[in-house]
């Protein structure tokens, strides 16, 4: 049976010649690789952004339960971005957020929850046009939430350590090496309150972003098996003044 199904594009293989395998994340069924035809891929502008990393899309397909491999029936755009692929530090960080989705999401079953808040975010994210110098730090952060290992801030007090590998703030410092100290452990209840309304009020430096950013990163290897470094970061880091 033919069901439909709306998606964020996470990332294309070329394999050979005349296919593509395009990774995406549905709403109905979590992670799914599809089977394209590498001229679909290829022809005009239209096919371009309908695959583009990020892409938010409509799909029509038959699911084979024992197939690796799905293939589309009918595709189409459900949002069109208006900014994201034009300006080059949105570009910048939609590329840095693809790839990390594309591994964080790579075995996540289907979750209503978690679709609906990376599509409301990429839009948000889209349509915005000040104060979204720290987008992908909240972005990640409250993706934690949805993901099982979001930070337990309920318990913190001025100057507890933050305990990376239980996700949750001590008094005492823990005795392996994954933990922030007291000064770096506070940051965390303040991210943990902005929101993408809110994040614009909070000013940081490059610096100061980037050793966030890092953190994050720490604390997404220790909860994500087999998380990478990601090529990606290294131009994110220097995106933003």
């Amino acid at each position: 049976m033919v069901e439909r199904t709306r998606g964020v594009v996470l990332g294309l293989v070329k394999c050979g010649d005349h296919t593509t395998v395009v990774d995406v994340y549905t709403a109905s069924r979590g992670n799914v690789s599809f089977w394209v035809k590498q001229p679909a891929v290829r022809k005009g502008k239209a096919g371009q952004t309908r695959f583009a990393p990020l892409a938010l899309v409509e799909i029509d397909f038959e699911y084979r339960p024992a197939a690796s491999l799905q293939r589309m029936k009918v595709l189409q755009n459900f949002y069109t971005y208006s900014q994201m692929p034009y300006d080059p530090l949105k570009s910048a960080v939609a590329l840095f957020l693809s790839e990390f989705l594309y591994k964080v999401l790579k075995n996540e079953t289907p979750n209503e929850d978690l679709f609906s808040y990376i599509v409301n975010s990429l839009q948000w994210f889209d349509a915005a046009v000040s104060g979204y110098a720290n987008f992908h730090l909240v972005f990640i952060t409250r993706l934690t939430r949805f993901l099982g290992f979001y930070p337990n801030v309920g318990d913190y007090e001025a100057g507890d350590y933050f305990d990376m590998l239980n996700a949750c703030f001590v008094s005492r410092q823990p005795m392996h090496a994954a933990f922030l100290r007291p000064d770096e452990a506070a940051t965390i209840p303040l991210f943990m309150r902005m929101n993408y309304d809110s994040m614009r009020f909070f000013a940081m430096n490059r610096q100061q972003r980037n050793r966030y950013m890092q953190v994050l990163n720490d604390y997404y290897c220790l909860h994500v098996p087999d998380f990478p470094h990601l090529k990606s970061l290294d131009v994110l880091r220097e995106v933003f003044d």
